[in-house]
């Protein structure tokens, strides 16, 4: 038997197209011998949907769409589709995430997921009802177990301590399932699918059954989703493998498991962060009707960073650079910013705020009167920015994309409707020094795009004569180590000191925060 797993980028809400990308890729895989396709969680509708879930009008459609997927489908084979469900007619039943067998131009089956996730991104419980129980079918003399995301992620021997009592796989192994679905939407973090790939592994091994992850790819707001569906056979060993941040059918013969195609990952962590920031901004730009974008250049890492991000997702035409020089630019910063465009092919334009500037000491004389000037007077420069780059994303319909990096935004290193002003922060979860790295990484990778001496440079805002990061902020290797054990593993501050850093830069950093 041969299944298909339609690795498929969605766009949350979007029924009509996203059925007929579910349709188009099963006729696709059954014309390649697909005997069964699948679906990732909640296809027909998108993942996540949040609040809209909530709505009856939503649910109601997407019940329809897949109905409608159900006739477009009937004379190629079953197909298991993801969607919202209730299990009768009546309005106020409760709704499931589930899993839509097709067949025939029916819902033949529904299954349901069991487990919901209400940690980290997810707020599943809020939505859903777990399903009553786990369910499988009987497909090609295969008894075949459904499970979505979740619901597989729970296994005692895998994991010290597992969040749920219940193990859907456990349980529809125990009623006689030889092979697991499970279809799923898990947002893209660094390094995640190897751990995907490790429990996964483990699972199969364990209960030697084979299983097929079925995972969706695309942007989402701040969600990235990485794709990378795979197949694993009953001795845990990987033998299928999709495309990483692209869509891709995968056929896998759950029958011959050593004749499949395994796409090789990269397992480069900075490759696969470029991959993801280029995917998120290209989906985050299109999926909000945008073609053209905009961003402030200003000389320095992240813009230059950003802009690099931009070209490769979008193209170059589409992609335009702002430079607005001030009293306290140097000619330097203008030099290195000309020279990035010329690198990137991008068209740039040059608008001085000097004038701007004074004509706001001019005006705001009286009321300033007997006040020394101080970060004031820096934020209205980052402000005239911000004004001019909405002007031009207005008048010529191009989105503004931010250029702020996550070691800075943690902090509040930034001016509010300044330079926080933009649609996508297109760096905000990608530390400093991380932002140096992949800079670096990108010139090995492409030749020599961002100038050295962007890279080289002592990190400044430019927003009084001699400024630099460093005057605030501790130097950014030393920040980047306290906020990832402060925000992301959530270490008190007594515990950062003990590692070895100074006590008054970690409650400095802490309070900042």
């Amino acid at each position: 038997m041969r299944i298909g797993l339609l690795q498929l980028n969605p766009l949350v809400c979007d029924f009509q197209n996203n059925a007929r990308r579910i349709t188009d890729a099963a006729q696709k895989a059954f014309s390649l011998g697909a005997d069964l396709c699948v679906t990732p969680e909640l296809g027909i509708l998108g993942y996540p949907p949040r609040d809209l879930i909530l709505r009856r009008d939503i649910q109601e459609k997407s019940m329809y769409w897949v109905h409608w997927t159900a006739e477009r489908t009937a004379e190629l084979g079953p197909v298991l589709v993801g969607s919202p469900w209730r299990l009768d007619s009546n309005v106020h039943s409760r709704i499931y995430n589930s899993a839509c067998l097709l067949h025939e131009g029916e819902v033949a089956r529904v299954f349901g997921k069991i487990l919901l996730p209400d940690y980290d991104v997810f707020d599943e419980v809020r939505y859903f009802s777990p399903f009553p129980e786990p369910g499988l079918f009987r497909h090609k003399g295969r008894s075949i177990g459904v499970t979505i995301c979740e619901d597989a992620w729970n296994d005692s021997d895998f994991w010290t301590h597992p969040r749920y009592k219940t193990d859907p796989v456990r349980a529809l192994v125990e009623k006689g399932a030889d092979l697991i679905i499970n279809m799923a939407a898990s947002p893209f973090s660094m390094d995640k699918h190897r751990l995907i790939e490790t429990m996964m592994a483990s699972m199969s091994r364990k209960y030697t059954t084979g299983i097929l992850f079925c995972n969706q790819v695309g942007g989402f707001d701040h969600l990235i989703f990485s794709g990378r569906s795979a197949a694993f056979d009953p001795a845990g060993e990987i033998r299928a493998r999709a495309a990483e941040f692209a869509e891709d059918i995968l056929i896998v013969d759950v029958d011959d498991w050593e004749n499949n195609r395994i796409q090789d990952h990269s397992l480069d962590p900075l490759e696969e962060v470029w991959q993801s920031l280029v995917l998120g901004t290209r989906d985050f730009v299109h999926k909000n009707g945008f073609s053209r974008v905009l961003l402030g250049l200003s000389g320095g890492m992240d813009s230059a960073l950003a802009a690099a991000v931009a070209v490769e997702a979008l193209g170059a035409a589409q992609v335009a650079g702002v430079l607005m020089p001030s009293q306290y630019s140097s000619r330097e910063s203008v030099a290195h910013s000309l020279e990035l465009a010329k690198n990137l092919g991008i068209k740039t334009y040059t608008l001085s705020i000097r004038d701007l500037a004074l004509a706001y000491d001019t005006a705001l004389a009286p009321v300033f009167a007997g006040h020394d000037p101080d970060v004031t007077e820096e934020n209205i420069q980052a402000r005239i920015r911000a004004n001019l780059l909405m002007a031009m994303s207005n008048k010529w319909g191009a989105m503004l994309l931010n250029t702020g990096n996550k070691s800075e935004l943690a902090v509040g290193y930034c001016t509010i409707y300044g330079d926080m002003a933009g649609s996508l922060a297109v760096l905000a979860d990608v530390p400093k020094t991380m932002v140096y790295s992949l800079g670096k990484w990108l010139n090995r990778k492409k030749g020599m795009i961002i100038p050295e001496k962007i890279i080289t440079k002592p990190p400044s805002a430019e927003l009084r004569p001699g400024q630099l990061d460093q005057d605030v902020l501790p130097e950014y290797r030393v920040l980047d180590g306290i906020l990832h054990m402060y925000v992301e593993l959530r270490q008190s501050a007594e515990h950062i000191c003990s590692q070895g850093y100074d006590p008054e830069i970690v409650h400095k950093v802490v309070r900042m925060v």
